[in-house]
């Protein structure tokens, strides 16, 4: 089984970046500068931001369905970046933080769940998609909760 991660389509998120901070605040959002090349995992890109780049935090929801697994949670945006897409092969920013993957069917109701410590996300993703019950995975950071990616069927493998 073969899968594709990417990241959320930018021109949801364009537009946040020429608010005014009173404006941000109004939408629950605001503007920050990374205070290190570590830490501000972009949902676009898949990256983590470089030292000093502007970032815009915003409230997301991740998994909109109308069930009780339904998830809002912080994410990180950053400007004039392309959406990244990743084939049998896990994103940067997954690289050295522990991920909860949670395995979804397709009615949206979850039907398993894995933690996969720095360099288990492949293996975990692969073996929770051996389950034909999952449609896709969800990808939080274990420790701030927050959505990393989705990750989804892509083709059989021979």
């Amino acid at each position: 089984m073969t899968y594709r991660i990417a990241g959320l389509q930018p021109e949801h998120f364009a537009p946040l970046f020429s608010l005014s901070d009173a404006e941000l605040a109004a939408r629950n959002s605001c503007r920050v500068s990374a205070a290190s090349s570590r830490g501000y995992p972009c949902r676009v890109s898949l990256q983590d931001a470089a030292q000093g780049e502007e970032l815009i935090l915003l409230n997301h929801t991740s998994h909109d369905v109308a069930t009780p697994y339904r998830s809002t949670y912080a994410i990180y945006v950053r400007r004039d970046v392309e959406v990244a897409a990743f084939a049998d092969v896990t994103p940067p920013v997954f690289e050295g933080r522990p991920l909860g993957l949670r395995g979804f069917a397709a009615d949206g109701m979850l039907h398993d769940a894995r933690l996969a410590l720095p360099g288990d996300a492949d293996a975990k993703i692969r073996d929770m998609l051996d389950n034909p019950v999952i449609a896709y995975i969800h990808a939080h950071n274990a420790a701030h909760g927050c959505f990393a990616a989705r990750i989804d069927r892509h083709g059989e493998t021979a």
